[in-house]
């Protein structure tokens, strides 16, 4: 069943979809608290919560390590730490159910919304062009956009405006389209008895693979941010 999205009235010429501001605000309060009470009490010998931020940052160290030296991509620590903790919960929030009122859909996960992944990609874009400018001077990084042949300009400039679009939409893609079919499933289940006992093990297999899925295109999403990252500060690419 198609739901509509609440909005607002016109402000200012703008109108708000008011699910898309209630889950953004929700995944990050949870991504704040998690962060919070993971470092209040740091140990030398991590447990529980501080284990698992430490683990968080080795990871995204290596992807760092990966994609450029450390004295040049540690920099972007923090950055790609918030933003694979954002985006994987923003991808779990709309599994386990999704909240409808009045046939206006409340409850989802807000990467679910193209609207929200194409804003997080052209924030990393435009981050990836502030830090190329800032490290390397204007003048510098912009011989790179004519180089190796001044012709090649256009083709730049369109590949600037595809990774926006790839990156926005391949994170959409995945978790809109697991969302839909979580959404079928509880239709069927919702049709009868037969229908609840037909439903529940594809819902099942389907919660799972939806879990790999968020927490892969998490990794994905980060792993492009600093691959393109490295593209523009990186004296070597």
């Amino acid at each position: 069943m198609e739901h509509n999205a609440p909005t607002t009235g016109e402000i200012l010429g703008i109108t708000f979809n008011l699910s898309n501001v209630l889950m953004i605000t929700i995944a990050s309060a949870i991504v704040f608290i998690l962060a919070v009470v993971a470092t209040r009490s740091l140990a030398m010998r991590p447990t529980g919560l501080q284990n698992f931020i430490e683990w968080v940052m080795d990871f995204v160290k290596g992807l760092i390590s990966s994609t450029m030296d450390w004295q040049t991509g540690g920099r972007f620590l923090f950055l790609g730490m918030t933003l694979l903790m954002y985006i994987f919960v923003s991808n779990m929030l709309g599994l386990p159910f999704a909240i409808s009122f009045n046939d206006e859909l409340w409850w989802k996960s807000p990467t679910a919304d193209p609207t929200i992944t194409l804003t997080l990609a052209t924030m990393v874009v435009v981050l990836t062009h502030y830090y190329g400018v800032k490290m390397k001077g204007a003048k510098e990084y912009g011989k790179g956009f004519f180089t190796p042949m001044k012709f090649l300009f256009p083709f730049k400039l369109i590949e600037e405006f595809s990774n926006t679009l790839t990156l926005g939409l391949r994170l959409y893609g995945n978790i809109f389209a697991g969302e839909i079919l979580l959404g079928l499933l509880a239709g069927l289940g919702a049709a009868g008895i037969g229908g609840a006992l037909g439903a529940f093990l594809p819902m099942l297999a389907w919660q799972g693979f939806s879990i790999f899925v968020g927490t892969i295109q998490a990794f994905i999403f980060v792993m492009l941010t600093m691959v393109y990252m490295a593209h523009k500060v990186a004296d070597d690419h």
